[in-house]
């Protein structure tokens, strides 16, 4: 869970980046989408790169819901019959709802978002539109309903990261009573940039600062 965790992250920070090339104007921005299809060529044919990255994003993604299911699953059997006297902090309780609804919420915000960027079948520039004018057509102030789904969707993404890399540390064995401090500080870093980082354009287009 940890290591697909970790590619996840890797793929959220470059695909932020990426989000972030429509605050340089259209130009920079459909450059950036074309050549997310181009890298690669002519040692290998068109969208080869984009499209083994979308295999290894998908297996990731697979695995780490397998991953989550398998040990929800472990913790249930090993502890069958629950404790009488239930001590369990509000900080583990509010984790758990996080990662458990928070990530169903995150499962349906990914299908709606690749109908609506990837398939551009909601998106209402389809096929006809270039990419910067698809986003900014998505994200449009007439459709403050998906702008609104997007900013909860993100920040739940942001509570996910921030409980899952500090877990990921832990899991991995990188945390010591000296670094815990730090570790948790990189946590909450990670996962306010990517927050911030994606919720930058939404809100940009909905404001009417990118248009």
């Amino acid at each position: 869970m940890a290591v697909s965790g970790g590619v996840l992250v890797l793929f959220l920070l470059g695909h932020m980046a990426g989000n972030l090339k429509i605050f340089f104007g259209a130009e920079a921005f459909d450059h950036y989408a074309h050549w997310l299809r181009t890298v690669g060529e002519p040692a290998v044919p068109y969208r080869t790169v984009l499209t083994l990255t979308e295999v290894v994003l998908f297996a990731a993604v697979v695995l780490h819901m397998w991953s989550a299911v398998s040990l929800a699953r472990r913790a249930s059997q090993a502890r069958p019959v629950k404790y009488q006297a239930k001590k369990k902090s509000h900080a583990q309780g509010y984790a758990t709802h996080t990662m458990r609804f928070g990530g169903l919420i995150i499962a349906l915000f990914v299908i709606w978002h690749l109908l609506d960027m990837t398939f551009l079948v909601v998106n209402p520039g389809g096929r006809d539109a270039t990419p910067y004018e698809r986003v900014v057509e998505g994200f449009a102030p007439s459709r403050w309903y998906v702008t609104i789904f997007y900013v909860v969707a993100m920040l739940l993404v942001g509570l996910h990261l921030r409980h899952g890399v500090w877990s990921a540390f832990q899991t991995l064995g990188l945390r010591t009573p000296r670094n815990e401090r730090a570790l948790r500080a990189l946590a909450a870093t990670v996962a306010a940039l990517v927050t911030v980082g994606f919720l930058a354009v939404p809100v940009s287009v909905a404001f009417g600062w990118v248009s």
